[in-house]
């Protein structure tokens, strides 16, 4: 099964990093999940972020301008993933690493909410600035909740 049913973050977490991705997405046409789960499936986070991106189907927004951030907590492994227009847009890799930077700090010292809450505001910044929202024109294509793994 790709999807659990218990909850791995506690409901006052889940709260506030919903409520940062909506905060965030009224300000961008572009689309933030997280995707969180217990261990990493493969050796490479960021080869579980690709499979998880493909299987919520993430590459499917209009702009192509969908973030994932992925955590696997037990395995302490976490990756940002952007679809192919918001990486380019943001320079590459360097915004990229510069951006895990901000979850990772937060990672570090076991402070799982507020580093998912920052790195969604941050990433947010970066959508608004390279994908601002459209009054009339922007939808939300993709749900805004957190999404459970095994």
């Amino acid at each position: 099964m790709f999807f659990q049913k218990k909850a791995l973050l506690d409901s006052s977490v889940q709260a506030a990093v919903v409520a940062a991705i909506r905060a965030s997405e009224a300000k961008t046409s572009g689309e933030l999940r997280v995707f969180v789960e217990s261990h990493c499936q493969f050796m490479d986070a960021m080869d579980r972020a690709k499979q998880v991106f493909a299987k919520l189907q993430m590459a499917h927004t209009d702009e192509r301008n969908a973030v994932l951030i992925y955590i696997a907590l037990k395995d302490k492994q976490y990756a940002l993933f952007g679809d192919e227009e918001i990486y380019r847009r943001t320079g590459g890799a360097a915004y990229w690493e510069r951006a895990a930077k901000v979850l990772e700090e937060k990672l570090s010292i076991n402070e799982i909410g507020e580093g998912l809450v920052a790195c969604v505001t941050e990433l947010g910044s970066a959508l608004a600035t390279h994908f601002p929202y459209q009054v009339g024109i922007d939808k939300n294509e993709l749900p805004d909740e957190i999404v459970f793994g095994k």
